[in-house]
């Protein structure tokens, strides 16, 4: 006979929103995305609001998808969720040439990026007393 406990494994449940075919470089994604890691959703939010990059706007975009998915598909509270990840990928490399003197070219690569944020819903701590 096995000692076999009733133990239920709660999976973290999490909500993910990718946007394809970014115009930018994963360079200058990534400082961004490690900038809202671990922040509630809506202090995210605000600060790509005020940020002068010209990406955030697609990065605040993408949050705001992965939350509708979160209150449509799954109810949860928007109060409580958190950037759990925030990463990028490569995508295609748009390759054009610029003409230079005595007939040459100049290569110019314009990049493009997969942006994937995944939020999680934050759970408080109950506290059972103090140790003494």
């Amino acid at each position: 006979m096995s000692n076999k406990k009733n133990t239920k494994i709660k999976k973290e449940k999490t909500v993910r929103s990718i946007n394809k075919n970014v115009r930018s470089s994963v360079r200058k994604l990534n400082p961004i995305l490690k900038g809202i890691v671990g922040k509630k959703v809506d202090i995210a939010l605000r600060d790509l609001t005020f940020s002068d990059k010209r990406i955030s706007k697609d990065i605040k975009k993408t949050i705001s998808s992965a939350v509708a998915n979160a209150e449509n598909n799954y109810q949860y509270d928007i109060d409580n969720l958190i950037v759990k990840e925030a990463y990028c990928g490569k995508q295609v490399i748009m390759k054009r040439f610029r003409a230079r003197a005595k007939g040459r070219a100049a290569p110019i690569l314009k990049p493009y990026s997969n942006v994937t944020i995944i939020l999680s819903e934050l759970k408080k701590m109950e506290s059972h007393g103090t140790k003494s």
